[in-house]
């Protein structure tokens, strides 16, 4: 499958093959599993206070000769804390137990649990190619409420990743067609419910996603503009290319990306690892040279001849 290459004017400069990684088969359950143990990893442990609701003296007696105790007296066994008391005689009020008033919850949601979730790499690679492949259907992309350009999809040149300020970033995607998007990604709203209070009043949309080689100067010109990630190849994940498990985002890449893709294969089962600086040498060798270096350092005895020598001119003397 080719794809137009436009340069950072707009304009169509040539056409390109994608990858194989492109060619797979949009699976909304993967992608949906997938984003699910990203959200799970990335969520933050919550849970009630271990002792919230169990503070009050609730300690009760059926004997008869205790005076804390409500032997005789047709009560029920539930939990009670005394408000007040006349000798003997105390004013009980349920506590302690679920369902009374200021008692503890019954299953309370607890700071040990883990989010975690595992996923196979082959399921989880499967996926995020299900997520490369949606990026390319303007329809899904219209579906999640993006304003598609004309010419999507489309790859953009390299020299987009040598952007450096924010003003020549924004002016870089009008050309590109992409002004509606940037000027939807402005407006945000004010979030319904308690969120308000807990840091996170205001919800902002999610915009384009820019795909490039390497970390480079577009990083800092793109992070002021809401709504716009950057991100290099290696580091992609399904929730970046389906944000919410919706997939189709409106995805550009730059040429070295898909080289990067194609070369080294990644996210397929052919990927090529990274090789891992080692040591030729084994660790007896290593010893050896360790040996040796200790050897040259230490310091010579002095021969025989030496010390006659000195021996002599102190007698001199």
């Amino acid at each position: 499958m080719q794809i137009r290459v436009l340069n950072i004017h707009g304009t169509e400069i040539g056409k390109k093959d994608l990858p194989e990684q492109f060619m797979e088969t949009v699976r909304n359950d993967l992608i949906q599993r997938a984003v699910l143990v990203i959200q799970g990893r990335e969520r933050q442990p919550y849970g009630a206070d271990p002792r919230a609701g169990k503070r009050a003296s609730v300690r009760l007696s059926k004997r008869r000769r205790q005076f804390r105790g409500t032997y005789g007296r047709g009560q029920s066994r539930v939990p009670r804390k005394a408000l007040s008391r006349r000798g003997t005689q105390f004013n009980w009020v349920a506590a302690f137990a679920p369902g009374t008033v200021k008692g503890r919850k019954a299953h309370p949601p607890k700071a040990s649990k883990s989010w975690n979730q595992k996923i196979n790499d082959k399921e989880r690679h499967k996926a995020l190619r299900a997520a490369l492949a949606a990026t390319l259907q303007p329809e899904l992309v219209k579906n999640r409420g993006h304003y598609v350009p004309k010419q999507y999809p489309f790859l953009v040149e390299s020299k987009i990743e040598t952007l450096k300020t924010t003003q020549e970033a924004l002016e870089v995607f009008h050309k590109l067609g992409l002004a509606e998007e940037i000027a939807r990604c402005d407006e945000r709203t004010i979030r319904a419910g308690k969120g308000k209070n807990r840091g996170r009043k205001y919800k902002t949309k999610t915009g384009p996603l820019l795909v490039t080689d390497q970390r480079n100067t577009l990083f800092q010109a793109v992070r002021n503009i809401p709504g716009v990630d950057v991100v290099e190849v290696r580091n992609l994940n399904a929730y970046l290319l389906a944000p919410g498990a919706h997939p189709g985002r409106l995805t550009l890449f730059t040429e070295g990306a898909i080289e990067t893709l194609s070369q080294t294969k990644l996210f397929t089962p052919q990927a090529i690892k990274p090789k891992k600086e080692t040591s030729k040498q084994t660790p007896e060798a290593e010893q050896k040279k360790t040996k040796e270096v200790k050897k040259e350092n230490k310091p010579k005895p002095a021969s025989l001849t030496e010390t006659k020598k000195k021996e002599a001119g102190g007698k001199a003397k």
